[in-house]
Formats: structure tokens, sequence, C-alpha cells
């Protein structure tokens, strides 16, 4: 059975739960780890038992590697499409981390590197990947709530830890948190209603106020068959994190997150009638899900299937890129003040 060779560019914890998932895949191998700081790194090849000569500094070194297929890029937003081009050269599978860039520009030549290559883009979304959105998305499409007439979703995350001041990566003025963390609910949105046609978008700073960007943004999306849907995405909040997302239908409803082991399931009728003397669209049906709120097992097998079989990649580059382009419109909207239709022409 062939196995595919990763290497793992990021010693961060979400670099070392791809560790984890690969390790876990009985067709994937770890290889080797790489980090600008190195010590950081050599923690995390103890950690997965890898050989000291397998650690790495300098990533073209890693690329460099005959044994290595395939590379997981979990490093800064600003560094995915020069590490994504370098490892499609190198003839690397790569899986890049969300958001695939943070410009129209980047988005465009990592799509033309990924066109131009005989290796798998695959960029990782991985709410499509999360039980409870995955069991929604099922539903949805088995028609269990009917024609879908609006949809939401919402990103809630305290940042003020994960961001402490504006020396920190992700105080780029580039990278907002409407980019940087609400790409996800943006994403979600786009794999259960499609492509928003149009955007309409408000935002403020009264949290984060160090920040370059706005650590709270709302936005109206016009989706195709007349879905209408709204995003929300708070940086600064203070609650627990959570992505919390609504899906109304002509026949029901379906309230799902990332951190419940549950879906809830509202439907206009159960069984052509009445349960207990109630309407059945007010008695709740609770979906049991694993919890899994950041499922890169699913997302490693998925991705190690298709370079295995052959078959495309569910998140590839142009979903990527749709993606941030919808974000870069909403971001578009609010410094103008002003409705925007996205492009997705890449």
């Amino acid at each position: 059975m062939k196995r595919v060779r990763f290497g793992v560019i990021s010693a961060s914890g979400m670099a070392e739960s791809h560790m984890a998932a690969i390790r876990e895949n009985s067709q994937a191998e770890l290889k080797a780890v790489c980090d600008i700081d190195l010590e950081k790194a050599r923690r995390s090849a103890e950690k997965f038992s890898l050989p000291q000569g397998s650690v790495y500094q300098n990533y073209r070194e890693l690329l460099a590697r005959e044994d290595v297929d395939a590379v997981v890029i979990c490093t800064p937003d600003q560094l995915h499409r020069s590490m994504t081009e370098d490892a499609l050269a190198a003839g690397k599978h790569v899986l890049c981390e969300k958001p695939m860039a943070l410009t129209r520009e980047d988005c465009a030549a990592m799509v033309d590197a990924g066109r131009k290559s005989s290796c798998k883009l695959m960029i990782g979304q991985i709410c499509r990947y999360t039980p409870g959105f995955e069991k929604a998305k099922e539903l949805i499409d088995q028609g269990a709530i009917g024609e879908l007439f609006y949809v939401e979703s919402e990103y809630a995350h305290d940042y003020r830890f994960v961001i402490p001041d504006a020396s920190n990566w992700r105080a780029d003025p580039q990278r907002s948190g409407f980019l940087g963390g609400g790409c996800h609910a943006v994403d979600l949105l786009r794999w259960i209603a499609g492509d928003p046609l149009e955007v309409m978008a408000y935002a403020n700073k009264k949290m984060l106020r160090y920040l370059p960007t706005d650590d709270c943004t709302i936005s109206i999306l016009k989706f195709p068959h007349e879905v209408i849907g709204k995003v929300f995405v708070s940086i600064g909040c203070k609650r627990d994190y959570t992505m919390r997302s609504a899906f109304y239908g002509s026949k029901g409803t379906i309230v799902a997150d990332n951190t419940s082991p549950f879906i809830t399931l509202y439907q206009e009728s159960l069984n052509g009638g009445e349960l207990f003397g109630c309407g059945t669209e007010e008695i709740p049906i609770r979906y049991p899900v694993a919890l899994g709120n950041h499922n890169t097992i699913g997302e490693i097998a998925d991705f190690v299937e298709a370079i295995v079989t052959g078959k495309p990649v569910k998140t590839d580059a142009l979903q990527g890129a749709a993606t941030v382009a919808a974000c870069l419109a909403v971001l578009d909207s609010v410094r103008l003040g002003a409705p925007v239709r996205p492009d997705y022409a890449f």
C-alpha cells in the first residue's frame, strides 16, 4: 500500500494537530518538520518520534527531501503564496491553511501555480470537516428542511490573548479578523448556499483598539436562488468561542455549531402530524455528532485519498480563492459604505 510521506512547515499548535492527524492515517507517514524557531521544531519532532535529522529551520531544505511527497503549510497567512509556489515547483502536494492568502493578487498567483502543477493544492477550510456542519449539510441536501431561504453563521472568538499587542503577525493591516477568522463562517455559508452575489457590511472597533483593523463586523449577503444570509464576526467579544450557525428552510430549521455534541433540527411535520398535542416544528430533534471543531483527521484523510486515488480535492485553490474574494468584498463594503459584488474570476 502506497503511503503519502509528509513534511509539516510550522511547529505551531495547529501544525501539531495536522502532525497527529498524519500519524492517525494508515496511508500517511510524517517525515519532517520545519519552523524558524528551531527549538520549537525539535520539540515537535521529539513529540512525534522524528529523528533530529528530520528537523529544519529553512523550509526549502525540507522541500529538497526526495522522501517527502506532500507538505502542510501552517505558517502566517502572509507566507502562504511564496511557500505554496515553492512547494508545487518542488513537486510536492500542498495542503495550505486558511485563509488562502490576504490579497486577490496572491490568491490568483496560487491558483495559477496549482493549474501549472501536476500536484494537488488543497486549502484547509476545516469547517467542511466539522461533524456538526457535515451533518447539517447532509440533512439540507436530503431536503429535511425544504427550500433554503435564510442562512447565518458567526465567528465569535476573544483574541485578547491570541493577538496580545500590535507586534503579533495577526495584527497586519491586511489581515482583519473578518478575513483571518471569519473566513470560516463565510466558507461554511458558501458550502451550504453557494457563492454570495452581493454583500453589504458595517464594522467597528471598540474592543481591541490597538489593532489596525476593525474587531467587529456584520455582513448581509445575497446568495443564489433568492437566499439571504448574515455573517457576524467579533474577535474582541467576551464569551466562549463559538461558530453558532442556523439554516432556515420552507419545511424546517437546523441550528448547529462546532462546540456542541449535537445539532438541533426543527421540522414542519413528523410522521405527518402532531406529537403529544404539539405542532412538530415546536419539538426539537437533537442529532448527536462527534465533537471536532478542528477535525484535521478528516481533512488529512480527504487529502491523502485525493493524492492516492487521483480524485480532485474538495477545497481546491478555486474554492479557497472564492472564500477570500467574498471576504474582501465584505471589507470593501465596509470601506465604501455601499453594496459590493464579489469577483470570483481567478
